[in-house]
């Protein structure tokens, strides 16, 4: 399927068949994706929760209790949901990691090349901590390119998929600890296979027109 008739084809999942699970293999792909996504400043200020077993679903959906229960069963009858979290800040220990990082992979020609690098990333950060602006807010929206990745790679892979930020952050950030590790909840994804009751499966795309979307100059 190419990429084009994969956004078209592709929707929000609204009810999941609990029977059937996504192969590994398949999944690899996803978490793959998540991985290679594009980041500002290569900044990849994420980290990815994965539940691939009934007990770890549950987990996940004692965040949707309450005003988030309608979430509960797409969580739980789903084969897999993955918390995309995102860092609270940049601190100085994952500024050198991504450094070390780079360099194993080859990308700094001298030490240069390394410190430029270096100081351009802490630009950033320097620029969204003290220019006024909001570090959180900024790196939330790198882990935003992720979820799209992974989004239109599920459809490529022709699997469904469910972005969902109704769920209660406190809970979810208590239950896996991620405040302490420098993280907190931002949304989760759902993967699997539709079931007969998915309503949204049967409906058409509906989207504005090019005329409506684009202003060509």
């Amino acid at each position: 399927m190419n990429i084009l008739s994969a956004a078209q084809k592709r929707h929000t999942a609204k009810a999941y068949d609990a029977e059937r699970r996504i192969p590994e293999e398949v999944m690899q792909q996803v978490y793959d994706l998540l991985r290679s996504s594009p980041s500002s400043v290569n900044s990849q200020p994420w980290h990815f929760v994965v539940a691939n077993t009934p007990e770890g679903r549950a987990r996940i959906a004692k965040a949707a209790q309450g005003d988030y229960s309608y979430n509960a069963a797409k969580i739980n009858d789903a084969s897999h949901v993955i918390v995309l979290c995102s860092r609270i800040d940049m601190d100085e220990a994952h500024l050198e990691a991504l450094l070390d990082q780079e360099q194993g992979d080859g990308r700094f020609r001298d030490a240069a090349a390394r410190a430029g690098q270096d100081g351009a990333r802490r630009g950033y950060v320097n620029q969204h901590r003290f220019g006024g602006k909001d570090v959180a807010q900024w790196l939330e929206k790198q882990v935003y390119l992720a979820l799209g990745t992974a989004l239109l790679g599920a459809a490529t892979l022709e699997i469904n998929a469910t972005p969902m930020e109704g769920f209660d952050q406190k809970i979810l950030d208590e239950e896996f600890g991620l405040n302490a590790k420098g993280l907190t909840s931002l949304v989760l994804v759902s993967f699997g296979y539709s079931s007969e009751s998915d309503f949204n499966a049967g409906l058409p795309k509906s989207r504005l027109t090019q005329e409506a979307t684009f202003t060509f100059i």
